[in-house]
């Protein structure tokens, strides 16, 4: 990779997808497990990433089960993030579906209020809004030993940034998720419709290098080099090192939800954008932010569509004991 061009586009010649070159002997399945289980030991102290911080409003609750355990949370008058057990605790109501007032959760069976505070059994969990991403610390799901905040990856500073949150829904495990982030080597064969030109240039414990064009349209392209790392057992990020947006953040978080109606296991995806540039027409997508959020959703959405299908089927493989990693 070189400096910064003037201009991002480039166009490449016209190839067809079975012409490219093969990565399958590259993408060792060792290499990939071994990434996977140096990352997996790692420790998050018991954070799971619940939501994206714009999903939580100040007039409505949000609710999900984080590894069985079901968990609400809102915000306070001040816009701080709480959260705690999602069962009233007179009769059991689904907390997420209360009403907020005046910060305040409201349950709509019997109007229990609840302020964040610990009240007839019901317990709060430690919650943490890092402006982009909403966190809950669950001490009986991890095991691990307890951080004050979580681990918040790397990212650029918000100012002259435009961040978007995709979140979706697998038939798999955490790991699995996390298995498909660390083989980069499938990204132009899987996805050609994003990724051309795809070469691991460094594949250092724990670093992936990658240099990769994504494809805008026809034969323009934008080059660059991204960085593949997994600073937790449920994070993976990649960071554009070189070439237009350098510094923005792929941050990849798996979240286990516990077991579905047919007794598989549920995986919610949520994928923070955090994107930045140096170029003066960024700050025109960055007050188009209302609009420009929709379209890149749309964009990871696709992607997940086809990388949730991989992260299925090697959990699908797993469990009868058929993967051949």
């Amino acid at each position: 990779m070189t400096a910064r061009a003037p201009y991002p586009l480039r166009l490449r010649r016209r190839a067809a997808w079975e012409d490219q070159r093969p990565t399958w002997r590259a993408a060792r399945p060792a290499l990939i497990a071994e990434a996977l289980a140096r990352a997996t030991a790692r420790t998050a102290g018991n954070w799971y990433v619940l939501a994206g911080s714009a999903d939580i409003a100040a007039e409505r609750p949000l609710g999900r089960t984080v590894g069985g355990t079901e968990v609400v949370a809102w915000r306070d008058r001040a816009g701080r993030l709480l959260a705690g057990q999602g069962a009233c605790p007179h009769l059991g109501a689904p907390l997420k579906d209360s009403r907020v007032r005046c910060g305040r959760l409201l349950c709509h069976w019997h109007g229990l209020a609840l302020d964040g505070r610990p009240f007839a059994g019901w317990e709060p969990f430690p919650a943490h809004d890092d402006g982009v991403l909403a966190w809950v610390r669950l001490d009986g799901l991890g095991g691990e030993e307890p951080l004050a905040a979580p681990p918040v990856p790397a990212r650029p500073g918000p100012a002259g940034t435009l961040h978007s949150v995709f979140t979706g829904t697998g038939r798999c495990e955490p790991e699995d998720v996390v298995a498909n982030r660390l083989d980069p080597w499938h990204g132009a064969w899987f996805h050609p419709y994003s990724f051309v030109d795809l070469t691991v240039v460094a594949d250092a414990p724990d670093r992936l290098a990658v240099d990769v064009s994504f494809r805008v349209a026809g034969r323009a392209v934008v080059p660059v080099r991204a960085v593949f790392t997994a600073p937790g057992p449920r994070t993976v990020t990649m960071l554009i090192e070189e070439g237009e947006g350098r510094g923005s953040v792929v941050e990849t978080h798996a979240t286990p939800l516990g077991p579905g109606p047919d007794g598989a296991p549920r995986t919610a995806v949520i994928e923070a954008v955090v994107a930045t540039s140096h170029r003066p027409g960024f700050a025109l997508a960055r007050a188009a932010a209302p609009l420009a959020r929709p379209l890149m959703r749309a964009a990871a959405a696709r992607l997940w569509r086809d990388d949730l299908a991989y992260a299925e089927r090697r959990w699908a493989l797993r469990e009868r004991g058929a993967f051949p990693g």
